[in-house]
């Protein structure tokens, strides 16, 4: 058996290529949408990609199914419960899919979402216990794929819930101890809110320190999975929509555009969003007036997500020779309206100092000297439920980042503003967008909520905690890929 795990740390997402050695089959699990990888590796061994399955309708990333059919002529496989646009093969719970010796079972698995499934991956046909089982979002190292996402049009949360806890009690936990645990997803994901950043568990890891994964009643189970959830991003229901339908097909060739500084200009002046990629230590000195500081260090494209709508037109400031990078992660999460890149930003921005500003950022001692004093600003904290919930800068407003877009009129616009997230990289996105959508006093603190906590006064109110993450050891040795 040939087993890969490719993993996106951006998106905290993983895909799977199973394929048997002796006859070259190969099937793909939940791959993304730029698939030059699994392309590349099934001709470097002689497979076929003959199926690609997907767990669900993903959320958080448009899948590349259609990209994988096009290419190899690959049927697209769902749970029983999915429709779609294109033409889909539903599988069974129970189903067998031989690829020779190698051979997967399917296991019906709802609850993320109704037509989501399992896959369980056998070495040998004869095999009793197989290999592993692939999750997808309804059981991760740490967690369980959450109930409540926009995902099911016509299922309510409470369904759902209900649905997953007989999935994770009975028929995942049924499983034997030594199977093991390759999810969907990882730490950082929003589709969970207590994932590990372990990429491969089993079930007997799982069922001992997994929260889910306890005995416990239906209700209880439903209550603790849905608290705490953090808020998820808006491009969330344009994916899970977009994953159900026929769409354009990423073209991995398509080199990004350069524009002269006169195009992407009078593009800018069209409607046109400038997305700056680059660090907010580079941003802050200088940069176009109205760009959004979205970095392409971190979480990139679920960050531009959070900001931004999916239909409208988007030109870049990239970091050098990082351009495709930038455009290839838009795309996979369906943002494919990228008019083109500002070619040598550096060399291009002296020329254009009239459309030039800087940002403002406060030190957590400029910001106690603020709200020491008689006009104290309004201090907006950006963060996740689950860490505003640890501690506080006191009379702080607060608004997660994937929430900002749709709760911008609950802030104030007659006082100074100062954003803050954990260490200084998503208050500079938000500030960044406030100031596009044209609040001209917005500061971002640097070093987050970390500085202001360093501070020697008491600056915190403390609050409950929420217990980490249980590691547990990876096991197997699987192949791993990072993108």
């Amino acid at each position: 058996m040939f087993f890969a795990q490719y993993y996106l740390d951006c998106l905290s997402q993983a895909s799977y290529m199973i394929a048997d050695e002796t006859t070259g089959r190969a099937v793909i699990v939940d791959p993304r949408r730029d698939i030059s990888e699994y392309l590349a590796d099934a001709e470097l061994h002689g497979f076929t990609i003959e199926a690609v399955i997907n767990t669900h309708f993903h959320a958080d990333f448009l899948a590349g199914h259609l990209e994988l059919a096009d290419r190899t002529g690959a049927w697209i496989g769902y749970g029983q419960r999915a429709e779609a646009e294109y033409p889909i093969r539903k599988l069974a719970d129970g189903e067998r899919i031989g690829l020779g010796d190698v051979h997967l079972r399917i296991l019906e698995t709802p609850g993320h979402t109704p037509e989501s499934i399992s896959v369980l991956v056998y070495e040998h046909t004869a095999d009793t216990v197989p290999y592993g089982v692939l999750t997808g979002d309804a059981l991760f190292i740490g967690d369980v794929g959450r109930p409540d996402l926009l995902a099911s049009i016509g299922v309510t949360a409470d369904e759902l819930g209900h649905m997953l806890y007989d999935t994770v009690q009975h028929k995942l936990m049924a499983l034997p101890d030594a199977v093991r645990v390759f999810p969907a997803h990882g730490a950082g994901s929003a589709c969970g809110k207590n994932l590990s950043t372990r990429r491969q568990s089993t079930i007997g890891e799982q069922r001992v320190s997994n929260y889910a994964c306890r005995p416990m009643s239906k209700e209880r189970f439903v209550e603790l999975v849905t608290a705490g959830q953090p808020a998820a991003p808006a491009y969330f229901v344009h994916d899970a929509v977009l994953n159900r339908k026929e769409h354009g097909l990423f073209d991995a060739t398509a080199v990004p555009r350069p524009l002269s500084v006169e195009e992407f200009m009078r593009r800018r002046a069209a409607g046109a969003i400038v997305i700056d990629a680059r660090s907010p230590q580079d941003f802050a000195p200088g940069h176009l007036r109205g760009s959004v500081n979205v970095p392409a260090d971190g979480r990139f494209a679920e960050q531009a997500g959070m900001v931004l709508g999916p239909e409208q037109e988007i030109v870049v400031v990239a970091p050098q020779d990082r351009e495709e990078e930038v455009v290839t992660r838009l795309a996979r999460i369906g943002f494919d309206r990228v008019g083109g890149y500002l070619r040598e930003p550096e060399r291009a921005f002296p020329a254009l100092a009239d459309e030039m500003e800087r940002a403002s950022r406060l030190t957590a001692d400029d910001l106690r000297r603020l709200l020491d004093g008689r006009e104290p600003p309004l201090v907006l904290d950006v963060r996740n439920t689950a860490e505003r919930e640890e501690g506080f800068v006191e009379g702080s407003s607060h608004i997660p980042l994937a929430e900002l877009s749709r709760r911008v009129d609950e802030i104030p616009a007659d006082r100074p503003l100062v954003v803050h997230c954990a260490g200084g990289h998503r208050s500079s996105v938000a500030a960044s967008w406030l100031r596009h959508r044209g609040r001209t006093d917005v500061s971002d603190l640097l070093g987050g909520y970390g500085a202001w906590l360093a501070l020697p006064a008491p600056a915190a109110t403390p609050a409950r905690g929420l217990a980490p993450a249980a590691d547990t050891p990876a096991v197997g040795e699987p192949r791993s890929v990072d993108a």
